[in-house]
């Protein structure tokens, strides 16, 4: 009776540091993240020093304003159609393990650009075997007669050949993956850093202005 007391102690006791481990575990995971957040903001944000103050004035207009990243917020068309945005977006999607998607999506908006027809046939090839096939290095999630349908059309691949596929893909982004990303930390991040850099534009505009003759 006393061992059989003993070993269930024994048992709550590891389980309980087995608990502990993996919230430390957890608490570890999204710090690193928050972390890598953090770098992808600053990098997306930074502007790199240059001899020329023209130059760095023209390199700064590239970078999101307060008012881009806001507009990011509107709808899953005005992210993507922002060079800022689908960075952002891809980073997001690579810490939550599901990058295929819009790589996916971007390899088709890739395909539906090129109008050599040999062109055409290398690419539909090297999609099919990236995320088309069965076990495929970052297979999307199809249904079967989508799928079937893809195979079909490599023998003479046409510019529509994935179209069904992307809309299904992007439709998944919009409703799930998208909305998840506009409440995540990363955008929150995002939103704060254009605000910040924001104002130090304009107090530094502001300090150069000319007030004329004393």
């Amino acid at each position: 009776m006393r061992d059989s007391l003993v070993s269930v102690s024994r048992r709550r006791s590891m389980a309980s540091t087995n608990c502990m481990e993996s919230l430390d575990l957890t608490t570890e995971k999204k710090e690193i993240k928050r972390k890598t957040w953090k770098m992808r903001i600053q990098f997306l944000f930074k502007v790199k020093s240059s001899p020329s103050k023209s130059k760095a004035r023209k390199h700064r207009a590239y970078r999101p304003s307060a008012d881009d990243v806001r507009q990011w917020a509107q709808s899953l068309d005005k992210l993507l159609a922002h060079k800022y945005g689908k960075a952002a977006f891809c980073v997001f999607l690579k810490s939550e393990f599901c990058e295929e998607n819009i790589e996916f999506w971007l390899a088709c908006e890739d395909y539906r650009s090129t109008t050599s027809q040999t062109e055409l046939a290398l690419k539909a090839n090297r999609i099919y075997e990236e995320f088309i096939r069965s076990e495929a290095p970052q297979e999307i999630n199809l249904d079967f007669r989508t799928k079937s349908a893809i195979t079909q059309s490599l023998s003479k691949p046409s510019e529509s050949s994935f179209l069904s596929a992307q809309r299904r893909i992007y439709s998944l982004m919009e409703n799930n993956c998208y909305p998840r990303f506009i409440y995540s930390d990363l955008y929150k991040g995002l939103c704060a850093a254009a605000e910040a850099k924001g104002k130090h534009h304009h107090a530094t505009t502001d300090s150069f202005v000319y007030h004329g003759d004393n």
